[in-house]
């Protein structure tokens, strides 16, 4: 972002008052640009908007301008192009996921709301790729029949009667929506991570989910996790339903238009997944094949409006209407551990508004952060219309644990937990203790619902750390003291 952009920031108010007038002025305008006929004023608008927006705004012509809901920050500067809040990938210092030495567009947007006096930012559709590189002041003027609108409202839950006519389906099999009863229950619930394998071999995988058959609600299947490739999420948690397991299918827009994405979902549905968590997905940068090139088509919360149409309305994301309706119990990703603190609990309402009905946040090692992200959402209500799923997880080592913290983008290790570690004997035993405390003390937190492990490729750790808090028992065995 130029100096002149972050002069348009910190003049944000008084920017949005200009904005207002000139919307409620310009439609004036329309007869004269019908007389000259409208393509011929947009030829004239165009390089006048490219240069004034470009220079104040870093304007990158998506001809859907959203700067009067953004605080006067530019959101297609975002290096995933997010129209709806920061990634989970913005560092400590608030540098870009993606390019660490510019400050994220979201908190520069936040900033400039602020500034304004304005609300959040509402839920803002996904780009109409057709626009690109058209002028937005001449559909101000004369708006264009049937253009995408900017903002939209959460798609609403359809009554059966009026879902389109489909055939009843049986369930594919006996664990069908067993994770979403899981949650409604009042009991902790508990899923687990495990990242696929480089592998056609579906025993590669097998064999690490076996460690958790009768200890955990779910396994969730990562989709390319940290830009790097493996069996593909919805083959791998198909493979797990086939085996008697209750996967979740991770699916992110990094390497998926709207219409892959739609697809992939109805063929996972079709294999017996139930059970999808959303994504934006991590930047390639970081990952095994830096040289390929991200799409983004979509952001998070307009995955969770697009899946939750599907099964809702039973619709494509173009309203085309489905021979039947996929059945999906969506999720969606927090991280209340890294800025913007202060907007976190909003990212989060708009991600329920679009459909997310359980959330899983990043790893948490700093419980007084969770404890204000969870206050604001409790006051909301929004622990009622989703289960929060608190991450949790042991690293081998202290110096793993800060590797990640200064490596993984969205993963935050306050300084007194490596300490901890770093001055144990057994390091190794020292973290899963730590794993231990923080799961005993989400069990008395209002408004979590349960606990989502993580741990590359440490099954068996993970497995031990259940055991050891008292959250279920292997078979054959009682639960262990959970004092």
């Amino acid at each position: 972002m130029n100096a002149l952009a972050r002069w348009s920031v910190r003049h944000a108010a008084g920017l949005e008052r200009v904005y207002r007038w000139g919307a409620r002025w310009a439609p004036r305008l329309a007869p004269l640009a019908r007389g000259l006929g409208l393509a011929r004023s947009e030829r004239w608008l165009r390089p006048l908007e490219r240069a004034g927006k470009g220079l104040l705004f870093d304007c990158r012509m998506c001809g859907q301008c959203v700067l009067g809901h953004t605080g006067m920050a530019c959101p297609m500067n975002c290096a995933k192009q997010l129209r709806n809040g920061p990634c989970g990938g913005v560092r400590a210092d608030g540098g870009c996921e993606v390019k660490p030495q510019m400050r994220c567009v979201w908190l520069e947007a936040g900033d400039g709301q602020r500034r304004a006096g304005s609300v959040a930012a509402p839920w803002l559709a996904p780009l109409d790729r057709r626009r690109s590189e058209r002028s937005t002041w001449i559909q101000v003027i004369q708006p264009e029949p049937g253009a995408a609108p900017v903002t939209q409202a959460a798609p609403p839950d359809i009554p059966p009667d009026i879902r389109p006519k489909a055939p009843p389906v049986e369930p594919v099999s006996a664990f069908d929506a067993a994770l979403q009863d899981a949650l409604r229950g009042q009991g902790f619930a508990v899923t687990v991570e495990i990242a696929p394998p480089d592998s056609p071999d579906p025993a590669v995988l097998l064999a690490r989910a076996e460690r958790f058959r009768g200890l955990v609600d779910a396994i969730n299947i990562t989709d390319g996790a940290g830009g790097n490739c493996h069996m593909s999420s919805v083959a791998a948690a198909s493979v797990l339903v086939a085996a008697g397991f209750e996967p979740v299918c991770q699916v992110g827009c990094r390497d998926r238009n709207r219409i892959a994405v739609q697809g992939d979902v109805l063929g996972a549905a079709a294999l017996g997944v139930r059970n999808v968590l959303c994504l934006t997905g991590d930047d390639v940068s970081q990952g095994d094949h830096p040289q390929a090139k991200p799409v983004f088509d979509l952001d998070a919360v307009n995955l969770l409006g697009v899946l939750q149409g599907m099964t809702a309305r039973g619709t494509y994301a173009s309203g085309r209407p489905l021979e039947q309706a996929p059945r999906l119990f969506l999720g969606a990703t927090a991280n209340p551990f890294v800025p913007p603190f202060v907007d976190r609990v909003d990212n989060l309402e708009r991600k329920i508004d679009a459909g997310a009905r359980f959330i899983q946040t990043q790893f948490c090692f700093d419980l007084d952060r969770l404890r204000a992200f969870l206050d604001e959402a409790c006051r909301r209500g929004l622990h009622r219309r989703a289960a929060l799923l608190i991450g949790v997880g042991t690293l081998p080592s202290a110096k793993g644990l800060k590797w990640m913290a200064e490596h993984v983008p969205g993963v935050a290790v306050p300084d007194a937990v490596i300490t901890r570690i770093a001055a144990a004997e057994d390091q190794r035993a020292e973290g899963r203790r730590v794993c231990i405390e923080t799961i005993h003390a989400l069990q008395r937190l209002e408004g979590v619902a349960g606990i989502h492990l993580m741990g590359h490729r440490n099954e068996a750790t993970l497995a031990q750390v259940i055991v050891e808090a008292g959250l279920r028992s292997l078979p054959g065995r009682p639960p262990e003291s959970a004092s």
